[in-house]
């Protein structure tokens, strides 16, 4: 008599799944099915069809709405003192309707036939060092001319600006000489970053319409982010949300920017934007354009929301990019903290030129630091699968796009709250530990922020602060590095209410404390990271303290300079 297989046995498992290929095989083999498949193949041709057939009617009613806007908005007496700005909006939006249906072709073409022969070749035909050499000149002469071809304000003297720019090049040799990989250290991105930073402090502080461009631009961000306060305020209340708490306001901020990128990749938009940013810096830097639109992305969206631009190519970033990516996180601030900062007494010109100048110097900082080993795969142009899984979860529209994208939003400020809270709790352990050993020397309140104010004073000397406020100073950045630039901001505020700092002190502490680099925004970083390359994890948390350290420097390097 056979025996009966027990009901989990493996052979009755194996019989459950022969059955179930072979009905799947039935229903594939089914002519049926690939009739519907037909069917709606089809029926997804012709929507397409349809769509093609109108959509150059609609982008050219749009244009000419835009165009309209743009008059009016410069006629009309209430708007027209931001001419400037309104110009470059509209006009942007309008150039881009245009050449979608305009061949590059018509503009790349004239440009090409001078540039081309009359400076690329040229240029290219001297040799490498001879190149180097022109760059490097041309670095010194704007840095020597912006510091000595302007009047000196008051309280300053030029022994103060020769100060500084001793610490510029004291900065650059430092990061050179912790290179991971000093001889192939990309000099010419280093140059032209440095050169852009240069540029942009004379741009914006210099020229009120470079200011009144990027201070739009923050404003907008800062505007876009506090859409979240509807949301906020929806499940807290309005005076739990203008207490400015973290859990509710920033991680409230980070699930809608997120949601919204995911809904403007299904529309195609993110991918044109990191094509173009791909072009334009691989041109003049010769990085990828993953790398230069988080960098280009740092001061307007803040760290964590600048690195979901660049989601899907997260975990095919190099160690470098990857460097480049947090770098640019910590020597800026955010848009939507902007008002914050302000209502400190901070002003918005610093806020803005800081965090702009600072794009080009994190990019230059970080390939000293780690320079490119390997070939990234937004080097130049974005043509990337954005992976078999997206394909198979691929939204049914952009609404579905928009929920997806919450829903990992939701992941990742989960990643953000548990970083950060581990990571304070862990300098206040470590400062719990301080001050009771301290109390054995008979110090009593030694802490983090103290020993790394003393590590900092010839850091802040090399910035040009006055002598007699150089700890004053170092205590404040230390601040910031251990706890939050908030606080700094704090402290920085009062002692300029209490006239305990003078006016030079105070304009080179406010930019220098002009970025996230501290030790939740490690949390914050890593976080991110972690959850947009889950692949990556390891590579982020071994430089993550490299980059927040390079982060950090970026910011007073701007403070030196300016």
């Amino acid at each position: 008599m056979a025996t009966v297989p027990a009901p989990d046995t493996p052979s009755i498992q194996r019989s459950r799944s022969s059955n179930s290929d072979l009905k799947e095989k039935k229903l594939d083999d089914d002519p049926s099915v690939y009739v519907a498949n037909d069917l709606e193949e089809n029926q997804i041709k012709s929507s397409d069809d349809r769509t093609s057939r109108f959509r150059p009617f609609i982008l050219g009613a749009l244009a000419l709405v835009i165009l309209g806007w743009w008059i009016s908005a410069t006629v009309l007496e209430a708007t027209r003192h931001r001419w400037i700005v309104q110009t470059l909006f509209a006009w942007f939006f309008i150039l881009i309707i245009a050449f979608r249906f305009i061949p590059n072709s018509v503009v790349t073409k004239p440009i090409g036939a001078v540039w081309i022969p009359c400076v690329q070749k040229p240029w290219y035909t001297l040799p490498y060092r001879s190149r180097l050499a022109i760059g490097w000149l041309c670095l010194l002469a704007i840095i020597f001319g912006s510091a000595f071809g302007f009047d000196l304000p008051e309280g300053t003297e030029y022994a103060d600006r020769v100060i500084s720019i001793s610490g510029l090049f004291v900065f650059q040799f430092g990061f050179w000489l912790t290179s991971k990989h000093r001889s192939i250290v990309p000099w010419p991105t280093v140059i032209v970053g440095l050169f852009l930073q240069q540029a942009i402090a004379l741009f914006v502080l210099k020229s009120g319409a470079g200011f009144s461009i990027f201070r739009w631009v923050a404003t907008l961000a800062a505007d876009f982010l506090g859409q979240a306060e509807a949301g906020g305020v929806f499940f807290f209340d309005q005076e739990t949300w203008d207490k400015h708490w973290f859990f509710v306001g920033v991680l409230s901020s980070i699930i809608f920017f997120i949601a919204f990128v995911q809904m403007m990749y299904y529309l195609g938009v993110m991918q044109w934007v990191i094509g173009k940013f791909a072009w334009f810096f691989f041109k003049i830097m010769n990085v990828s354009g993953a790398e230069a639109v988080v960098a280009a992305a740092s001061p307007w969206v803040g760290q964590g929301e600048s690195a979901c631009l660049v989601k899907p190519y997260v975990d095919l970033m190099t160690e470098s990019e990857l460097h480049v990516t947090m770098t640019s996180g910590f020597s800026t601030i955010a848009g939507s903290v902007l008002v914050a900062y302000m209502s400190l007494g901070v002003p918005p010109e610093t806020l803005v030129t800081s965090s702009v100048m600072s794009i080009p110097a994190s990019i230059a900082i970080s390939k000293v630091r780690i320079p490119e080993t390997e070939e990234p795969v937004t080097r130049g142009n974005v043509s990337i699968d954005r992976g078999e899984e997206t394909k198979k979860n691929a939204p049914a529209n952009a609404l579905h796009a928009f929920s997806q994208g919450a829903v990992f939003g939701l992941i990742v400020a989960g990643q953000i709250l548990t970083n950060v809270l581990t990571v304070l709790a862990l300098v206040a352990m470590i400062n719990g530990l301080l001050t009771w050993i301290g109390r054995g020397f008979g110090i009593n309140a030694l802490t983090l922020q103290l020993v790394i104010g003393y590590l900092f004073y010839p850091v802040t000397f090399f910035l040009g602060v006055p002598r007699s406020e150089i700890l004053t100073v170092s205590r404040l950045f230390a601040t910031k590095l251990v706890a939050n630039e908030f606080a700094a901001y704090l402290e920085l505020s009062a002692l300029q209410r209490a006239g305990a700092i003078s006016a030079r002190a105070y304009t080179i502490a406010s930019y220098g404390l002009c970025g996230f680099a501290n030790l939740g925004s490690l949390g914050i970083q890593i976080g991110v990271l972690g959850a947009l390359g889950p692949s990556k994890g390891r590579v982020i948390a071994r430089i993550a303290l490299s980059a927040m350290i390079c982060g950090f420097l970026s910011t007073l390097q701007t403070a030196g300079i300016v």
